[in-house]
């Protein structure tokens, strides 16, 4: 019997956006097909182990942003999925002090007021502030974004309710999120706080992924991106997934593969088939070809429309636009094999912020600093790091007695400057090593016996993540994350719908709207609008997103 070489749509790449629209639309009855060019799934939220015993995240590494209505849709908890909050986390000093971010209320305002009195006042207001936003935001993640040029009826009543929500701000609040949207994480900071430690720990969500720094404008907003997820209901919350975040995407293909879908691994894409301005299917690295009147790529819109797509088929203006949407490089990782838990010399027995995101950045400027060497084409000679030791409260991680560190590091280009040129293929062994060097330097602020902890080492520079993930430059957001690139520009203006100039070809990955992060909404979201526009009189039984 020959394999079923026809589908009613076929998805390109099992990462966590793909899986969740292959699910969507395999439970609304529709036979679908996912092609990944790994043979694991997961694209960039996935569980690895490349040292016996452990466990690594290798990408993405917390959970936050995964939207509860999917997990509720899907039953992803029946396939295995539990999510484990964690608590707080800590900015240490190279003099022996720290500032501990506890969950707790009270505990946060004392450790506060140890640092600076007038922080700790101005700490409610900054959160009650964050809150909003955050409140204002999250409805729009699971809705289109509308088309403000367009007249089409669904364009204008998305148009009519996100008037709607800023008319119920109240003029000056909807000018404080104007302005909110638009500043800098770093003026956001120096308006409430006056402690550099403090200011330092709390911007790293404002920058972390992204190809700018802490008084760039528009940073503000990467930090609400980060902000407006939740765990049990509590919004902001982040927590790991049981076995590493390759667990959200095992969850995901089980529910897609018990509702009839099929997953053919190991193969990339290397063509996108079209004829006649329509998608027709598309044609495997390893020679399978794939038919099928619907293609949803949860590739990045560069990768997907400037790579596999022949430009004959696509408007000019349309690829021009792509052409000029930012997708920058700026984040390298380490997973860490350790062969017990590093020593916190600064930290009492038992921490409870030690089972959070750990830091060693004093202040903005030094931040700023790091910002500057990216730009000028260099790994930060003293990098941003957010360190987790996610097996000390998943034990599945790694042996009994050992634990596994996930850092991730800001900044990284992916072009080095090598004898005064960027070329792109200065990533060797060496320049990776060095990186991780002045990586370790860093951790050593914190944990001085981290060299000796260590059993094996993964570093992965954004070339790393480009090759095997599949993200152009190595981008975590498959797209800046600014005011430019959100909303009905993302990725651009007048395809912010999912859709493209090729009849049935989709987008259903984080370069479309709401963006990165392992929230799954523009999967879902793509899967609605394919609905809607490929099979309108179909059922939709099982789809409630």
């Amino acid at each position: 019997m020959r394999p079923q070489s026809s589908f009613d749509a076929i998805i390109i790449g099992a990462g966590h956006n793909g899986l969740t629209a292959a699910a969507y639309l395999a439970r609304a009855g529709r036979q679908v097909l996912v092609v990944e060019k790994n043979d694991w799934i997961g694209g960039a939220a996935v569980s690895r182990s490349l040292h016996d015993g452990w466990t690594y995240s290798n990408c993405s590494y917390v959970c936050s942003l995964l939207r509860r209505e999917i997990v509720r849709d899907l039953d992803l908890p029946k396939y295995g999925l539990q999510v484990i909050p964690y608590e707080g986390g800590a900015s240490f000093t190279p003099d022996g002090d720290y500032f501990a971010y506890y969950s707790d209320h009270h505990a946060l305002q004392r450790e506060m007021a140890r640092h600076s009195p007038r922080d700790a006042d101005a700490y409610p207001r900054y959160a009650q502030m964050i809150m909003r936003q955050c409140r204002f935001i999250r409805p729009f993640l699971l809705r289109d974004a509308p088309d403000p040029a367009s007249l089409h009826p669904r364009d204008l009543g998305e148009m009519a309710y996100m008037v709607k929500r800023a008319h119920g701000l109240g003029r000056r609040e909807l000018a404080e999120t104007l302005r909110f949207w638009t500043m800098s994480i770093g003026d956001l900071l120096d308006e409430h706080f006056e402690s550099d430690l403090i200011k330092a720990h709390l911007a790293g969500s404002g920058i972390i992924g992204t190809g700018l720094g802490v008084y760039s404008p528009g940073t503000a907003y990467v930090l609400l991106h980060h902000y407006m997820g939740d765990i049990d209901g509590g919004i902001g919350a982040w927590g790991f997934a049981r076995g590493g975040m390759g667990a959200i995407s095992n969850a995901l293909g089980a529910a897609f593969e018990a509702a009839g879908g099929t997953i053919h691994i190991g193969a990339g894409v290397a063509q996108i088939l079209v004829k006649e301005g329509r998608v027709t299917g598309v044609a495997l690295e390893d020679g399978h070809e794939f038919h099928a009147p619907v293609v949803a790529s949860n590739m990045d819109v560069k990768c997907t429309f400037l790579r596999h797509v022949d430009r004959a088929a696509l408007p000019e203006d349309f690829t021009r636009a792509v052409e000029r949407f930012k997708i920058r490089g700026s984040s390298a990782k380490l997973n860490i094999a350790l062969d017990r838990l590093p020593a916190f010399p600064a930290a009492h027995a038992n921490a409870s912020f030690l089972r959070g995101d750990l830091h060693v950045s004093q202040s903005l400027w030094e931040l700023e600093r790091a910002y500057d060497d990216w730009k000028a084409g260099r790994w930060s000679a003293r990098p941003y790091i957010d360190m987790l030791i996610p097996s000390q409260i998943d034990p599945t991680m790694a042996p009994p007695g050992s634990h596994m560190m996930t850092v991730f590091v800001q900044y990284a280009p992916y072009d080095l400057v090598a004898d005064g040129q960027r070329s792109g293929q200065n990533w060797t062994d060496t320049a990776r090593h060095a990186l991780a060097e002045t990586v370790l330097d860093q951790i050593s602020i914190a944990c001085p016996d981290i060299r000796d902890r260590i059993q094996h080492m993964e570093i992965r520079s954004p070339l790393e993540l480009e090759t095997e993930v599949g993200l152009t430059e190595g981008n975590i957001f498959q797209g800046e994350l600014t005011f430019d690139q959100l909303f009905f520009n993302r990725p651009v203006p007048g395809y912010s719908g999912y859709g493209s100039p090729i009849g049935g070809l989709y987008l259903c990955g984080s370069s479309a709207h709401p963006g990165g992060g392992v929230m799954a909404a523009p999967g879902a979201n793509a899967a609605r609008a394919i609905l809607r526009r490929e099979w309108p009189r179909a059922p939709r039984k099982g789809y409630a997103a």
